[in-house]
């Protein structure tokens, strides 16, 4: 359908602009999905993507540390602060929606303190690549997104750390009643999310050729609508990494459609607002009549 009112969507360019786009969002989506199996939501994975692209910025340009050395303790950072998110939420048992709001908060200020909101210029031209460049023709980005991808998919497939994920996410009491560590498996997926969320940031500098105090701005609503409409429940022990990135993908294809249409791209947030009223309220709609038809 796409390619018919479009003639410019299956053009090779086109389709590496859009796995360019779904790759950063993407890695936010493989641990918002994670997440959400868990029974968990994180709001301040976007934050914590920008805050550590800035990070790395700030060690490059400002500290004089070795570009690939910079960006790997950027992902250092953000798996401390996912830690961090993940020490909090287990140690006063708080829903993790509720906490990581204010968490947001505190990132996404630290990052102005940052950059006083100016952007940090000049960063080298050899780890451009890893934003901008191409293996074998597949974006970079993209390529990352998928080790993620496959990694997140057989940890929580083939391994029994996944399995006590899922088990986690349809019954906490029962997981523990089991001899499931629960605490310790939440903290470890919330390192594991800060983590990937870093690694969407230092990308994201990495492609923009500078550290933008507005990264991650728009990594908040377009994960978890791409969670819902890949089939991860937002109650727990339902979904995968998988499906998440299939949802992404109907998502980055939506906003490509718009862009080819000439559409303004103030639209966007309209949109992708839409799709996760939508995406939650089937969601929600479709469970309680699965419920009422199983009793």
């Amino acid at each position: 359908m796409s390619a018919i009112v479009s003639p410019y969507f299956l053009t090779s360019y086109n389709m590496s602009v859009v796995a360019r786009g779904i790759a950063f969002v993407g890695l936010i989506t493989i641990a918002q999905s994670m997440l959400m199996v868990l029974g968990e939501l994180d709001l301040s994975l976007g934050v914590i993507g920008g805050l550590c692209g800035i990070a790395s910025g700030v060690l490059m340009m400002k500290f004089g540390i070795e570009p690939y050395t910079a960006m790997l303790l950027a992902i250092a950072l953000g798996a401390t602060l996912g830690f961090a998110n993940g020490l909090l939420v287990t140690g006063l048992r708080l829903h993790s929606l509720v906490l990581t709001i204010g968490t947001a908060g505190i990132y996404g200020g630290a990052n102005l303190v940052l950059t006083r909101g100016v952007a940090i210029t000049g960063i080298p031209q050899q780890i451009q690549y890893l934003g901008r460049g191409d293996l074998f023709g597949v974006p970079v980005p993209f390529v990352a997104m998928i080790g993620a991808l496959l990694v997140a998919t057989f940890v929580m497939v083939k391994t029994p750390f996944g399995r006590y994920m899922y088990a986690i996410g349809n019954n906490r009491g029962a997981a523990r009643m089991l001899g499931i560590r629960v605490d310790l498996v939440r903290l470890i997926v919330f390192v594991a999310a800060g983590a990937l969320a870093a690694l969407a940031g230092v990308l994201m500098v990495a492609r923009l050729g500078t550290a933008q105090p507005s990264i991650g701005d728009t990594w908040v609503l377009a994960p978890i609508a791409a969670c819902v409409i890949g089939g991860v429940a937002t109650t727990g022990g339902v979904g995968s990494p998988i499906g998440a990135i299939l949802g992404a993908g109907i998502i980055a294809i939506i906003e490509n459609i718009i862009v080819l249409f000439g559409v303004s791209p103030y639209w966007q947030g309209i949109v992708s607002g839409a799709i996760v009223v939508l995406a939650i309220s089937f969601d929600a709609i479709s469970r309680r009549y699965l419920r009422g038809e199983a009793a």
